[in-house]
């Protein structure tokens, strides 16, 4: 209930953002940074400048981490976690003793934030602090406020507090949006826990509730484990390409950029071989889930993870993804060819494709056809790679903003985590173009951050529907592969030349090929996920579900003893939710298209879209908020159409500028 969604895949970094500082930002925001002499790129001077003077150090020691003097040793996490508690005690006490009114909100959101503020720095902390001992202090606390979590999920008295408010027609009628909103986000996270049921029920609710984490645990650890296979049943000439083990074979992965048909077949064959214990593990993760849904009032668990998205309800997601799959299906099939083609250009042999080829076919074929409101909040950039640092672009919300009691504004705090390589003694820190639209990618979460005003932290920035959270960054990406934008910061590190036109232009082209077999394929998985989190019992078990679905929505043949659902880790944390970014790059393609696409810089559309869709974070429903940003109600065939079009290619473009 108490702890809002933390977005694992996004991203975040250091610097304070202000409104009018970019020559011609459109959202009216730039970084503001040291200034910094360099003769071939300010972005690139910022990514190589050495620090001078006093340090502001993501990890330093001194003044703490993030600021907060307690956490200057590990133990401080410690006491920031008792303070916390603490506070929580009180707050709990506050919210059961106050009359009904929007001050109910107001102390749940501060107990949110209480305990956010303290879990989501400790959850940051524990994958990415360079030192064991504050990295094993905050998993500690993640499991100490998780506790509390669930311990105020079950809380009646604290629940009925909530209840006299929203049961109260007079009194909700009262309230604006959006503290309504909040209200009832609130009530569904207690109500998912079960608690309005009786006391046996509310009882099956928790100890469901605690067999399906403990699922969810043990499947996604399974994901990623390696197979192994005896050295002697892999041919003599493809066994360097893995780790070997005594006289075993470890096979950890796809190996999907191989060269070697064979050893991406291998790879396949043996990675997804079926595992008895992942399979039972899925199948009661998706049994329990399923029981827990009806418990508490759903038909199915993707009725109930889907409320309050842009989509509403599972029939509009299978709507979207149908009639997605029967857009893309000519040119999937267009794509799959010119892969056969290729295939059989390399290997006349075999030119059968098949599911281990696309990633690696694709690829060659790519290669071949070669102001006014100050300070708004802290983006603390973890930019470059070092030991045990996962690699992972991401965001993190270190600290949401909200509307403190005094008036004042708790500014926003968060992280952009990205593993971008050191500069060396000849070259400073160079960005492939893959890079630089991650960095945009994740900048655009931390803008969501930095943008929002929300009065409750429990909505703020990327705190919103999962169908709606990655539009903003999504559309980033859209700036960082036009050349008005590119050419207003990329140059060549030596001779400081901008990059040419036509080759930008060739890029972004080279982008689109074989660009529907992908997108055929990401329909192919959000369906899976929808038929796995629907009706109940399975009507079949879920290997022949994937066989059946792979054949419907992807085309190419599903190959006999694999499974490679017990995988898909994505089954865990966007269970019935996987549709998400499809339906995200839709909004994010009209609001380009309809707003940006003709200027880039047009500072009236980017306040528009700061005050329509930014500001808000989760406190507006989704569909209301790209409503007001578009100017009308899209339907489900103007997100098809959206994404479809952003396939077109220029070959003009892709074949003359190639010349």
């Amino acid at each position: 209930m108490l702890c809002a969604q933390r977005l694992g895949s996004l991203a975040a970094g250091l610097a304070a953002l202000r409104p009018g500082r970019a020559a011609r930002g459109s959202l009216g925001a730039g970084i503001q940074a040291r200034r910094v002499s360099t003769s071939w790129s300010p972005v690139g001077a910022a990514f190589n400048v050495k620090p001078q003077g006093r340090r502001l150090d993501l990890f330093r020691e001194r003044r703490g981490l993030f600021g907060v003097p307690e956490l200057s040793a590990p133990e401080g996490f410690y006491i920031a976690q008792e303070e916390a508690l603490r506070k929580t005690e009180l707050l709990v006490e506050r919210a059961c003793s106050t009359p009904p009114g929007p001050q109910t909100v107001l102390i749940f959101d501060e107990l949110s934030d209480a305990l956010c503020r303290v879990a989501d720095l400790a959850d940051f902390v524990k994958i990415a602090h360079p030192e064991p001992a504050f990295r094993e202090a905050a998993e500690e606390t993640c499991r100490s406020i998780g506790t509390m979590v669930e311990k105020l999920n079950t809380n009646v008295e604290l629940y009925q507090s909530l209840q006299k408010l929203l049961s109260d027609k007079k009194l909700v009628d009262s309230l604006d949006v959006e503290t309504r909103r909040v209200a009832e986000l609130f009530m569904f996270d207690f109500e998912i826990s079960g608690i309005h049921l009786d006391e046996e029920k509310r009882k099956r609710a928790v100890d469901l509730n605690v067999k399906i984490l403990d699922l969810s645990s043990k499947f996604l650890m399974g994901t990623n484990f390696p197979n192994k296979i005896e050295k002697h049943l892999l041919p003599d000439h493809i066994r360097h390409n893995f780790v070997r083990d005594g006289d075993l074979v470890v096979v950890d992965g796809l190996h999907a950029e191989a060269p070697n048909d064979l050893v991406r077949e291998a790879a396949y064959r043996i990675f997804l071989y079926p595992n008895a214990s992942q399979l039972k593990y899925l199948e009661e993760l998706l049994s329990n889930r399923d029981l827990l849904a009806k418990l508490v009032g759903y038909s199915t668990f993707s009725h109930r993870a889907l409320q309050g998205t842009i989509a509403q309800k599972p029939e509009t997601v299978m709507q979207f993804l149908e009639k997605l799959s029967d857009k893309l299906c000519e040119r999937t099939i267009k794509d799959f060819e010119m892969m056969r083609q290729m295939k059989m250009k390399l290997n006349p042999q075999n030119s059968e494709l098949m599911p281990w080829d696309p990633p690696y076919y694709s690829g060659v074929i790519r290669a071949v056809v070669h102001e006014s409101e100050g300070l708004l909040g802290y983006i603390y950039c973890d930019f470059f790679q070092r030991a045990d640092k996962p690699h992972q672009d991401c965001h993190f919300t270190i600290r949401g903003g909200r509307l403190k009691e005094d008036g004042d504004y708790q500014l926003p705090v968060v992280v952009l985590m990205l593993n971008l390589p050191h500069s060396s003694r000849n070259s400073p820190t160079l960005l492939t173009p893959g890079m630089m639209e991650n960095l945009f990618h994740e900048m655009g979460h931390a803008m969501h951050s930095m943008l929002g005003r929300t009065r409750y932290q429990h909505v703020t920035g990327t705190r919103c529907p999962t169908d709606f959270a990655e539009v903003p960054s999504i559309l980033m990406e859209y700036f960082s592969n036009d050349y008005r934008v590119v050419n207003q910061f990329a140059r060549h590190y030596q001779t400081g030349q901008p990059l040419p036109k036509n080759m930008v232009s060739r890029l972004c082209e080279s982008k689109k090929v074989c660009a529907a077999a992908d997108m055929q394929l990401q329909v192919f998985y959000a369906t899976l996920d929808q038929i796995y989190h629907g009706e109940h019992p399975l009507r079949k078990p879920t290997t022949d579900i994937l066989k059946e679905t792979q054949e419907k929505f992807y085309g190419l043949p599903y190959v006999p003893n694999t499974a490679w659902q017990l995988r898909f880790s994505h089954l865990v944390g966007y269970g019935a939710k996987y549709y998400s970014y499809l339906m995200s790059r839709a909004v994010a393609s009209m609001v380009w298209k309809e707003c940006f696409l003709q200027d880039p810089f047009n500072r009236a559309a980017g306040e528009r879209y700061r005050r329509e869709m930014l500001a808000h974070g989760g406190g507006k429903e989704p569909m209301l908020m790209v409503q007001g940003m578009l100017q009308k109600c899209p339907s489900i065939d103007d997100f098809v159409n959206a994404l479809v079009s952003d396939l077109d290619l220029d070959f003009e473009t892709f074949l003359m500028d190639s010349k």
